[in-house]
């Protein structure tokens, strides 16, 4: 059988053709080798079968890649390794904070602010260049979750009462201000009517192209502690709660590992990985 004749489920419960680029995107973008994506593509192609899902897909490719023991194998676990953040949801904010902080702006997280009428708990608040971004982070378990039209509805009235206060006080003067929402799954064809014709921005996992979520950690290599698969899961959260987020925080902050009681050879993995990606 033709395997771009192969219908196969998404996690949204959608069904679409299979497409053997858009895999071998996602493994060139992961960092494989021109003969890797070639030999996955081919045994996918081979695997596949109607009505499979993206996440059987996703498996089988990432087992395949693991065989290579390269820094590409980690990379593809990116989308995994983000649902991995939760539950609480705040350490995708911290994520976001470091992503905008990375890019030179200045930035807080989990702060409470005044708006014009009532007090509102901002996620992360990003400036530079006399821009001022109010951002709010809405962390989904579910991959195929969608933020309905409701969540862009509703910040834009939050952000506009916060803009609202700040424009009456002298140390915002000169700042102009942006509201954003952003999430690690995807907005809804309404939600994304309503950020362009409302000004708010717009970011999720593979939105907007050119600059979504992905592309942004995969390019400034904000790569979360969760994508560590020498790490248990047990282990990821311990470094979790000890506010560890990105690999770059580890990095910099390697003892803690000893937190963790890891055998010499787990402990020179994790640190062989963490070469891998870059640190």
């Amino acid at each position: 059988m033709n395997p771009h004749n192969i219908s196969i489920k998404k996690a949204s419960g959608e069904e679409e053709f299979f497409h053997v680029e858009k895999l071998k995107k996602s493994l060139h973008n992961a960092g494989a080798s021109d003969a890797t994506i070639e030999n996955i593509a081919k045994e996918i192609s081979d695997y596949i079968f109607p009505g499979i899902t993206t996440r059987q897909i996703y498996q089988r490719a990432f087992a395949l890649l693991r065989r290579e023991r390269s820094a590409a194998s980690v990379r593809y676990k990116l989308k995994k390794a983000i649902f991995e953040l939760g539950p609480s949801g705040y350490p995708f904010e911290d994520l976001i904070g470091q992503i905008f902080a990375r890019q030179g702006y200045e930035t807080e997280v989990g702060i409470v602010v005044d708006g014009s009428c009532v007090t509102h708990e901002m996620d992360v608040i990003a400036t530079k260049g006399g821009t001022q971004h109010l951002m709010e982070c809405k962390y989904h378990k579910d991959q195929g979750k969608q933020v309905s039209i409701q969540v862009p509805l509703y910040v834009r009235s939050r952000v506009d009462d916060i803009i609202k206060k700040r424009e009456t006080l002298q140390a915002y003067s000169g700042l102009t201000f942006q509201g954003w929402v952003v999430t690690n799954t995807r907005f809804s064809s309404d939600s994304i009517q309503y950020g362009k014709c409302s000004g708010l921005n717009l970011l999720a996992w593979d939105y907007p192209y050119g600059n979504s979520l992905k592309e942004l950690i995969e390019r400034l290599k904000i790569y979360p502690v969760t994508i560590l698969h020498n790490l248990t899961l047990k282990e990821k959260q311990l470094l979790l709660e000890k506010d560890i987020v990105t690999c770059e925080q580890l990095n910099h902050q390697i003892d803690i590992l000893s937190d963790l009681d890891l055998t010499k050879t787990k402990y020179r993995l994790v640190l062989k990985e963490l070469t891998d990606l870059g640190f």
